[in-house]
């Protein structure tokens, strides 16, 4: 019986192998270890004795296509062509010859962008759209990166913290960030329930669509001078912005009241000890554009007390659960308000909530 044709088609995106340097697909899968060279450089020895080194730089997670030109073009000088972006947004050069590593963080530094990121420093910080794409952002998320990060970028050259830190901000609590999951986040918050615009719901909503899609129920159909709208029961709002997803006559943007909510102690990884949520740092500080000096005096006091007080390889959270939480809040002359209780009496402590979890 002869083989059926292979299929042919355009969907998805193209096989993975086709861009790996050669030396990484030559010794797929039998690499012996890796080490670190200097901050941002890292080098993997296969069981062969092949080695691949990777630079990694920093990126905004906005680029422009003249940004990426002169990354292709560095990657074509330096790195037979093979570039490749991070899940935070960094950019990794890699090349087979450890005569390129120099000339290429040189060339780098020409253009202004910082190399690091790379094991006990802070990496790029991953984040959502913001005022830029979102539809219900309580802040804007690249702003927000750029200052905290020209505030921290010593801490992503140099490896001198006690261990790796993740930091991440999303603009509304939906979470397209991972700010549940790191060392420490920056979430926008709503703090005020949508305002109906009775005239426009029939006209920009579909109402069954509208109910359905807040998760707590807050919002029922009504009528009101003859015309079909909605309500909101303000009590049962948690400032999500789900319903103007569905409907633009229900907007929540509010200047005054948006603002910025800082979480710790979240990792994703399971090394030394279980994957972990973040909890409630700061409930609130102002949405100050376009510096936003509060958010970043409140993210570098909080790097700055975990590098004094935390042991070697002790992620942020591991540290805090380690000292007490009530001694954490001491340290960093946090306050601890009514806004902190559920969070650190009902909320899940870790992300093993089912049996599908395993580690």
């Amino acid at each position: 019986m002869a083989a059926p044709a292979k299929r042919q088609t355009d969907i998805g995106p193209p096989h993975y192998e086709q861009f790996l340097h050669p030396v990484i697909k030559k010794n797929y899968g039998t690499w012996k270890y890796h080490e670190s060279i200097k901050p941002g450089v890292i080098v993997h020895v296969a069981e062969g004795g092949d080695k691949i080194f990777t630079i990694r730089a920093a990126s905004p997670r906005l680029v422009s296509t003249d940004f990426v030109r002169d990354l292709a073009n560095l990657a074509d000088k330096y790195c037979e062509g093979y570039l490749r972006f991070t899940s935070r947004n960094n950019a990794e050069f890699m090349t087979a010859e450890q005569k390129n590593i120099d000339p290429l963080i040189a060339d780098l530094a020409k253009l202004g962008i910082p190399v690091g990121g790379m094991n006990n420093s802070i990496s790029n910080i991953v984040h959502t759209q913001g005022w830029v794409h979102c539809h219900t952002p309580a802040t804007d998320a690249s702003g927000l990166v750029k200052v905290v990060m020209d505030e921290m970028i010593d801490y992503f050259k140099h490896e001198k913290l006690p261990a790796k830190l993740r930091i991440a901000v999303a603009c509304c609590l939906n979470m397209c960030g991972a700010v549940h999951c790191s060392d420490i986040s920056l979430l926008g918050i709503h703090r005020r329930p949508p305002k109906v615009n009775d005239a426009r719901v029939t006209d920009l909503c579909e109402i069954p669509t509208t109910v359905s899609a807040c998760p707590t129920a807050a919002i029922r159909p009504a009528v009101k001078d003859g015309k079909q709208t909605v309500t909101v029961d303000d009590s049962r709002c948690m400032y999500c912005g789900n319903c103007y997803t569905s409907c633009p006559a229900m907007p929540l943007a509010n200047p005054i009241n948006d603002g910025v909510a800082i979480w710790v102690g979240g990792k994703v990884s399971n090394a030394r000890s279980m994957p972990a949520f973040t909890k409630l740092a700061i409930p609130y500080l102002p949405n100050n554009p376009p510096r936003w000096p509060e958010v970043t005096d409140a993210v570098k006091h909080l790097v700055e007390v975990y590098a004094k007080n935390a042991v070697k390889h002790e992620r942020f959270g591991e540290w805090a659960n380690r000292i007490g939480w009530p001694r954490f809040f001491e340290l960093t002359g946090l306050e601890f308000t009514k806004y902190h209780i559920d969070d650190y009496k009902l909320a899940q402590k870790t992300l093993r909530s089912t049996a599908q979890i395993k580690f």
